[in-house]
């Protein structure tokens, strides 16, 4: 087991997604072209019904949303690229996503102004944070412009920034993008990646926090 410290923080990127799926109504009918029919057409459960969806998201509180999705801890990276210059941002919606092929993903909001320079880099780097690196992880989450200017770093055989004291990293192709409401899904397909010993950090209920082992170990 694990328990999770909580630190005081500013508050990371996040994103997060619903599938709302809606069962078919019997009730669904369209006329016939011949008079005096009527041939009542169950709906193909495979077909989105956008109405019946935005009644049931427009009951959700984006206040309440927000407070239920913060019970879920994630960790927290960094996705890097270079565009003419290193470009960063602070996310906690990364994943892996499958392993043949290897690909993972992030989510980017529609207005963030780092991801159109990381789209146009054509490629990325996830740099996984260390618990240390809550100070790094405030920066990449802030309006400043300039991310990198006491971060020490490198490029990454693929050209991209990784953080020197990255708990992990990964080196990504650009492999897809799916727009969800006011996010993208963003699909890398890994083709480096490396990581070494110690603790990640962790965001919970907008704060902070870190991992302590219990002595009984999982499994």
């Amino acid at each position: 087991m694990f328990r999770v410290t909580a630190r005081t923080c500013s508050a990371a990127a996040r994103c997060a997604s619903v599938s709302t799926l809606s069962e078919p109504s019997l009730d669904d009918s369209v006329e016939d072209d011949q008079p005096g029919t009527t041939v009542r057409h169950r709906r193909d459960p495979a077909v989105p019904d956008t109405e019946a969806r935005d009644r049931e998201s427009s009951v959700i509180d984006p206040t309440e949303y927000r407070r239920v999705l913060g019970h879920y801890a994630t960790g927290v990276a960094v996705v890097t690229a270079f565009a003419a210059e290193p470009v960063g941002m602070a996310v906690n919606s990364f994943t892996s996503v499958s392993l043949d092929p290897p690909l993972v993903s992030f989510c980017a909001a529609m207005t963030s102004a780092t991801w159109p320079r990381i789209r146009a880099a054509g490629r990325f780097a996830v740099n996984i944070l260390d618990e240390h690196q809550q100070d790094a992880c405030r920066r990449f989450a802030s309006k400043d412009e300039d991310r990198f200017a006491s971060t020490p770093w490198h490029r990454s055989t693929g050209g991209s920034p990784i953080l020197d004291d990255a708990l992990a990293w990964l080196d990504c192709q650009i492999a897809f993008e799916q727009s969800a409401g006011d996010h993208v899904i963003v699909g890398g397909l890994v083709v480096g990646l490396d990581a070494r010993e110690g603790d990640p950090l962790l965001f919970y209920q907008g704060r902070y926090g870190a991992l302590r082992s219990s002595t009984n170990p999982l499994g």
